[in-house]
């Protein structure tokens, strides 16, 4: 497909891979079906278990396994770009996994992985711990991909807080950032909007964000409100709660308007340490 539509699905995944599969199947096919060419899922779509050990457990080699055959089987049924958010990959020692963003394309071959570089290691002031270095080993490759559709960056969840990875996105061409997520609602509440839409009016991009939203059986709340966000920073879609959709056209012509009318990007004076630009 070569249409502009993009879509971004939310869900409250949980420890049952092939029901959350089940569900995912049913969103992917609604997008599809009002027209959206791409398609973006959250962070752990296929699985949210009890604790970091569950992505050990239900660990798939790289290039096969029931997330990623369902992926490239979907992508294909439906002949869209599809994006899932992540899928845990085993590693070399399988003491940890790869927490890894899949693209498929419209013949249900992967196009693009991506691995979280940036891992969510905090104490929230409410008591919650999360320690995802415990399960998940970081990438370190940032990654474009172009698609008929635009140029994607991609990102997952806390590479968010991190604008530095957003501005080498942005130098090598990135159009449309996604960020497929399971944001807390501690921080989702105080901080999710506010990072998208900065994310999109610093860079003068697009910005996709799939997100998980609701009661998860670890005890967890993901706080949802999946959007779209547009490159001066308008909220164009938003889901607050349950599972389902947004979905927005991709306008070229409004970025490149932007981009020229305001050349932010181009204004840029302080380099790093390599002499590029920041």
């Amino acid at each position: 497909m070569t249409g502009t539509r993009m879509a971004a699905i939310q869900m409250a995944s949980g420890p049952n891979v092939a029901a959350n599969l089940d569900e995912a199947g049913k969103l992917i096919a609604a997008a599809a079906a009002d027209g959206a060419s791409l398609v973006v899922l959250p962070e752990n779509f296929g699985l949210i278990g009890q604790s970091e050990t569950a992505k050990l457990e239900h660990a798939e080699p790289d290039g096969s396994g029931p997330q990623q055959d369902y992926l490239a089987a979907a992508a294909a049924r439906h002949g869209i770009w599809l994006i899932g958010g992540s899928v845990p990959i085993a590693t070399a020692g399988g003491e940890r996994v790869r927490q890894r963003l899949l693209v498929f394309g419209p013949d249900g071959g992967c196009a693009a992985k991506y691995d979280k570089i940036h891992l969510f290691d905090v104490e929230l002031d409410n008591g919650e711990t999360y320690r995802e270095s415990s399960g998940i080993e970081p990438g370190d490759a940032v990654v474009t991909l172009d698609l008929p559709i635009g140029r994607l960056g991609l990102t997952i969840c806390y590479d968010l807080r991190f604008p530095e990875l957003y501005r080498q996105l942005l130098d090598r061409g990135a159009e449309i950032f996604v960020v497929p997520s399971a944001f807390t609602k501690a921080t989702g509440r105080a901080h999710w909007e506010v990072l998208l839409r900065a994310r999109s009016i610093e860079n003068l991009a697009w910005t996709v964000a799939p997100a998980q939203g609701g009661y998860h059986v670890n005890g967890r709340e993901t706080w949802g409100h999946t959007m779209i966000v547009d490159p001066w920073g308008t909220v164009v879609a938003e889901r607050a709660n349950g599972n389902g959709f947004v979905a927005a056209e991709f306008d070229r012509e409004r970025m490149e308007a932007t981009r020229r009318r305001f050349p932010a990007t181009r204004h840029r004076r302080l380099h790093d340490s390599s002499g590029e630009a920041q």
